[in-house]
């Protein structure tokens, strides 16, 4: 079946962001000592594409030992995007981006489908000359299964039409819930038994190739 649509994933896909948020996600939790750290750096790296706001409420209640308040989750939002904002918007392109995005607009939609907050996500691709390639930037909340959901109905395309590029488990199981097709990107995927590339410099040839 013909592709209509292809959806990206951004950290680890678009941009080279992944360890600049590993580290803001160690800058918060270092108050609580260097063992709640390395607690919350693993829960970070292996539920890649989930909210941050996920992932606070999971370290005060696993870390902490209670909940965490409204007002925490927005002083520690507020503090995460001080700590990656600019160095977001000067960090690299994953290899092979601009080609893939140069190749395919104006002949399949491309949408962006991300689990980091949507006006952030808005904001750093527009500094990043990104932005214009996208029909539409989807983020979050909902979770990322959702947002592929409402990506795919929004484009007006049938799941198995649409092409979902993700660096992460979270982006692979939206992709299984939809139905989307997927290429995994990034170390964290290999050996996964999907199309997979260590960045994007293949994609071109293998979508030309297969779809």
């Amino acid at each position: 079946m013909a592709l209509r649509c292809i959806a990206f994933d951004c950290d680890g896909v678009l941009l080279d962001s992944v360890p600049i948020k590993t580290n803001a996600f160690a800058r918060l939790a270092e108050p609580y000592g260097k063992e709640a750290t390395d607690r919350f750096v693993m829960y970070h790296t292996v539920h890649g594409g989930v909210s941050r706001y996920k992932k606070f409420e999971w370290f005060f209640s696993e870390i902490v030992g209670r909940g965490i308040t409204p007002e925490e989750s927005r002083e520690w939002g507020e503090r995460f995007a001080r700590y990656v904002l600019n160095e977001v918007r000067c960090c690299a392109l994953v290899p092979g981006v601009r080609e893939v995005l140069d190749k395919w607009r104006g002949k399949v939609p491309l949408y962006v489908c991300s689990g980091a907050p949507q006006a952030e996500l808005h904001f750093v691709l527009r500094e990043r000359g990104l932005a214009e390639y996208f029909v539409d930037i989807f983020g979050s909340p909902p979770a990322k299964h959702r947002v592929l959901a409402e990506l795919v109905q929004k484009a007006g395309v049938l799941p198995e039409q649409t092409l979902m590029v993700g660096d992460a488990l979270t982006d692979f199981n939206a992709a299984l819930a939809v139905g989307t097709r997927f290429y995994g990107v990034g170390p964290e995927l290999e050996g996964g038994g999907y199309p997979w590339g260590q960045d994007l410099m293949r994609l071109n040839a293998w979508i030309e190739a297969n779809v």
